[in-house]
């Protein structure tokens, strides 16, 4: 399965279509449909869907995000320059917590499989089939840019009235995402894209996607690749960077530490289209106060700071000056 999700032969065969293709593109061709074929024949359904979603989770959200974590811990006072808000989005460097934060994201990874899992053994047991295409049919070209178009569409409704009214009403899941998800200030970083309650998590992390593809019932490769899309995508907007490459990835990463740094008030969608058609986006002026207000208590710690120094010393200078007198008066 690892081998299949790491070979290049996925993205020739969606953008690099046989017709006038080279030589090396066939044979990457040939190669992924014997590798996919078997897959098939020799793995069940489910097994094949779950350990490809799993895959797909550590190798695009996982690890770049440790990665990204470990720079930011590591290096803060270069990792700051990079962020949206400066110092305030740093992620905390308590072990503790960072530990309690893995912990539950992973846990949510788990639980939105578990949701998967249950719905495609429904699926299965009331319509004989398995909930995505498992031909060893590999899907045409111009079949995966629509259903890719139709779910990533779909993706962006779903999420966005999810996120704005389920998550940022007035109801308890809205006070448990806030809880959870909104519990520090400033820019977010790309571990917190699994740290939330698990409801949330399921409802806005997973069914925006699974759902658009369940219902127009799509290849299992189309879900693989739209996964990553995402996946990518979700990692990459909640990094928080500002070197973040791409006027639309950029675009959607400064939305998305917007919505962190005023506290989900605004920019529920991924792409802003939505925000711009229900008059919900902001921009980039709440990260400058957010950045301000970092500045600031950062200069009132070196205040106090200089305040303790200059107090050291004249505490220093009296007690110098006491032994002085001390020695004197034995003498």
């Amino acid at each position: 399965m690892l081998d299949l999700l790491l070979s290049i032969p996925i993205l020739s065969y969606v953008f690099f279509p046989t017709t006038g293709a080279s030589i090396s593109t066939s044979v990457n061709l040939i190669f992924f449909y014997m590798t996919w074929t078997s897959l098939v024949f020799s793995h069940p359904a489910l097994e094949l869907h779950l350990s490809g979603v799993l895959v797909i989770r550590v190798i695009f959200w996982l690890i770049p995000s440790l990665v990204f974590l470990l720079l930011d811990v590591s290096v803060p006072s270069l990792a700051e320059g990079f962020k949206h808000g400066g110092r305030s989005s740093l992620p905390t460097r308590d072990a503790r917590k960072l530990a309690k934060m893995l912990g539950l994201a992973l846990f949510n990874v788990l639980v939105c499989l578990a949701f998967e899992a249950a719905i495609s053994m429904g699926y299965t047991l009331l319509f004989k089939r398995h909930v995505f295409k498992m031909s060893t049919t590999l899907p045409l070209p111009w079949t995966v840019f629509k259903h890719c178009a139709f779910i990533l569409t779909s993706r962006e409704l779903v999420s966005f009235y999810v996120h704005r009214y389920a998550l940022h009403g007035s109801s308890w899941l809205a006070k448990k995402h806030v809880a959870y998800a909104h519990a520090g200030a400033g820019a977010p970083f790309s571990l917190q894209v699994f740290v939330d309650y698990p409801v949330a998590t399921l409802l806005h992390r997973s069914l925006p996607v699974f759902l658009p593809c369940m219902l127009i019932r799509t290849h299992l490769l189309t879900y693989f690749l739209v996964l990553i899309i995402t996946s990518i995508e979700e990692t990459l907007a909640m990094s928080g960077y500002t070197i973040i490459p791409g006027i639309v990835m950029s675009g959607i990463t400064q939305r998305t530490a917007i919505h962190y740094a005023n506290m989900g008030t605004s920019n529920f969608g991924s792409y802003g289209v939505m925000d711009w058609a229900h008059g919900t986006n902001q921009g980039r002026e709440v990260l400058e106060d957010v950045r301000k207000e970092a500045d600031k208590h950062h200069a009132q710690e070196k205040s106090a700071d200089k305040v303790d120094e200059g107090t050291k010393a004249v505490q220093d200078g009296v007690d110098s000056l006491k032994k002085r007198l001390r020695s004197v008066s034995d003498k």
